[in-house]
This record gives C-alpha cells, sequence and structure tokens, in this order.
C-alpha cells in the first residue's frame, strides 16, 4: 500500500475498533490499481453519520443528507460515507431516498462502473464482487448490473463514460455502449454545470479525441451547449494533434473549429457556465491567435499578452499549421524574458506622479501618456527610471 492510504489506515483502524466495517473505495482503489497517481482518498463504513461523529472529535457536515461526513483527524481530512442503498431516481441524476445500511456489497451495488466498485481494507485485501479488476485488466468500461438502469438513474454516467475513454484509454463495453446511445436524450435532464465539470476532465485526458470521437458517434454532442448540429465543425479538432494542448487551449481550439462571430464566442463560453476569469483568458488567447496569423509577435504584444496566454496562442499556432518544432515558443520566451518590464505596475512612475510633473488635473491624459511611456519603456527606447522618464517627457514636451 502507498500514499495517502497508509496515512488514512488509522481512520479505518479507528472505526474497526469501535465496532464498524470501513474501506477505501472508489476512483483512489481504481488509480492504485492502475499504478496512477492518487490525491485523496474516499473511505465507506458501516458507521451511520452519527456514529462517526462520535468517534472522531473533529467533523462537519458536508452531506450529511446522503450520509457522508468530513472527518478532519491528525491534520488531514477525509470524507466517510455510510454504506448506503438508493430508492428510485428523480429527474435521472438523483435519487428519492437514501437508505442507510450495513452491507459492502449493496453499497459497491449502486456505484456506476464496476472499475469503481472495488473496496480495499486497512491491509490492502480487495473486495470486487462485480469484477472490477477484470474491467481494468481488459481496459474496459462496464456498468455495475445493467446500463439502462444505471443511466436512467444519473444520466451523467453517459458523460462519465467517455470522460473515463479520455482519461484511461479505457473502451466502453459494447452492451454499456449501446444503451448509452439509446439514451443519451436523458442528458437534456442534467444541469450544464455537471456537465461542464465532466467535459473539462474530458478534454484533459490522454485519449481525448478518442473521446471526442464518440461525443458524435454516441450523438452526445446534441446535448451539450452550444455544440448540437455542429458535428462537422467538431470534426476540424481531429485535423489536428490535440495531445499537448492543456484544458483552456482545448476549449480555444474548439471556438477557433466551431468558427463563431466575436460576439457569439462569449455567448457560447457562457452557455457552459464556464468561470468569467476563464473566458476571458480563452478569448485572449484566441484574440492573439488571430494576430499571430497576420504578424510575428512584437515586443508589446508580448507584454500585453503575458507568459502564459502569448505561450498558449503560440502552441495553437503551431498545431494549427501543422508545426512540430517548437524552438517559436523557446524564442519568444527568451524574448519576453529581457523585457525591461512584465507588467503596468512595475513603471517607475505613475499618474500622481505626471500630474505633480505638468501641474495638471488627472484626466484621459494621464491614462495616454502613461500608455505612452509603457510602449517606450517595452521598446527600449527609455530607462524604466523615474529621473530619466521625467526628462524625456520634458525634452519631448518641449519639441
Amino acid at each position: 500500500m502507498i500514499e495517502p492510504f497508509l496515512a488514512a489506515v488509522p481512520v479505518l483502524k479507528k472505526l474497526e475498533s469501535a465496532g464498524f466495517e470501513a474501506y477505501f473505495v472508489g476512483g483512489s482503489v481504481r488509480d492504485f490499481l492502475l499504478n496512477k497517481e492518487i490525491n485523496d482518498v474516499d473511505i465507506a463504513t458501516s458507521a451511520t453519520p452519527d456514529e462517526v461523529k462520535k468517534i472522531f472529535s473533529k467533523t462537519v457536515d458536508i452531506g450529511i443528507e446522503h450520509g457522508t461526513v468530513l472527518v478532519l483527524f491528525q491534520g488531514l481530512s477525509y470524507e466517510i460515507t455510510t454504506f448506503r442503498s438508493e430508492a428510485e431516481y428523480e429527474d435521472f441524476r438523483r435519487p428519492k431516498e437514501v437508505s442507510f445500511i450495513r452491507n459492502l456489497t449493496e453499497d459497491l451495488q449502486r456505484r456506476d462502473f464496476t472499475m469503481n466498485a472495488i473496496a480495499m481494507d486497512k491491509d490492502g485485501s480487495l473486495v470486487d464482487p462485480f469484477n472490477g479488476q477484470i474491467s481494468i485488466k481488459n481496459e474496459v468500461i462496464e456498468t455495475v448490473g445493467k446500463a439502462v438502469d444505471r443511466f436512467q438513474e444519473d444520466a451523467l454516467r453517459m458523460m462519465r463514460a467517455v470522460r473515463f475513454v479520455s482519461q484511461l484509454s479505457f473502451k466502453i463495453e459494447e452492451k454499456t455502449l449501446n444503451a448509452l446511445k439509446d439514451l443519451v436524450h436523458l442528458l437534456e435532464n442534467i444541469a450544464v454545470e455537471r456537465k461542464q465539470a465532466e467535459f473539462d476532465k474530458l478534454l484533459s485526458g490522454d485519449d481525448r479525441k478518442q473521446a471526442l470521437e464518440l461525443i458524435l458517434e454516441t450523438n452526445i454532442y446534441s446535448y451539450l451547449p452550444g455544440l448540437s448540429n455542429q458535428e462537422d465543425k467538431i470534426k476540424l479538432m481531429f485535423d489536428y494533434k490535440l495531445e499537448k494542448l492543456n484544458k483552456r487551449e482545448m476549449w480555444a481550439l474548439l471556438v477557433y473549429c466551431l468558427n463563431f462571430e466575436k460576439k457569439d464566442k462569449e455567448e457560447f463560453l457562457r452557455g457552459w457556465r464556464i468561470p468569467l476569469k476563464e473566458i476571458r483568458e480563452i478569448q485572449l488567447i484566441l484574440h492573439y491567435l488571430n494576430q499571430r496569423f497576420e504578424t510575428s509577435w512584437s515586443l508589446y504584444d508580448l507584454y500585453t499578452a503575458g507568459k502564459e496566454i502569448f505561450v498558449s496562442s503560440e502552441i495553437l499556432y503551431l498545431v494549427i499549421n501543422g508545426i512540430e518544432d517548437q524552438n517559436s515558443i523557446t524564442h519568444y520566451l527568451q524574448v519576453y524574458e529581457q523585457l525591461p518590464i512584465k507588467e503596468r505596475s512595475e513603471m517607475d512612475v505613475t499618474g500622481n506622479d505626471l500630474m505633480e510633473w505638468f501641474n495638471k488635473t488627472g484626466g484621459p491624459w494621464v491614462k495616454e501618456l502613461l500608455f505612452k511611456i509603457e510602449q517606450a519603456i517595452i521598446a527600449g527606447k527609455i530607462a524604466n527610471n523615474k529621473k530619466i522618464i521625467r526628462e524625456w517627457l520634458m525634452e519631448c514636451n518641449h519639441n
């Protein structure tokens, strides 16, 4: 067993010493079996939420109606969920009723895919009633029980299946895939925010191209914001090497391929409920990408874009043009690092300085003059030094 399981073993022991069962469950066990990095662990127990709270002195109710308690133990936090069964689902996304139970197998039975329905005890022994290890060995994504039942319970599981194709490079088992195609219309019942979270992970996976092809094959795309009737434009993405793009660059490439008008780009991204900061970053990448198609990077464009944005724009420029040599990125990074300032706050002059020097009140002229100084510093015409800037301004004003 490895970390972070080892650090959490005392939590399992404490639950067991109180007379309850406790296991590691879910994605952390799956990723452990796949030798993937594990960031945190989920714990399932036969103890009810109230019993968990009596065992541990520091707890937070984060989802107690669904049996989950956050336990703070030895400087770390753990989500501990009571074994449960779920009654009939409503809205194709959540159970009408949750019942706490004492049976591990019954708890595992409610999970989505066999690879996620494996439990591991404190000694590293596995409990695998639905042959999840075989699914992992065969690299297949297969539902626990009938796929129709699992997808009707929570329609988002269909997107999760395709997301796992991207992240794990697994194949979706035939019956599971057929059920997905038959029930894909149920995705219209799922909130955009939940779809966006899955799509983000899909765009970040190693096998994202295969997953995007599945999005089209299964007609999932018709139930995603702004993508209905855009099959041909989505297919344009398959012409490019996507593997090295990060999530933000993937979004920018998708918008580029969709070829929206300027105002429609923001409307599309807002429709996905993407955070405003990320929308602005994607728009900036596209702005500088379009400039890059016309000309090389100027010093001022490198400065205004900033390192992360210009690198992303340059990466997309190379990908779209089929250029594998990335020497241009190295070159422009070197140029960027040699810029005298990286942002306006580093200028050795302020608006107050200008008003004092020229004995004038504030107004648009201050912003205009700061812009002129900024350009001169970036271009290397003057040093970023208050005394030198003042002398330069007085000479310009005199002339």
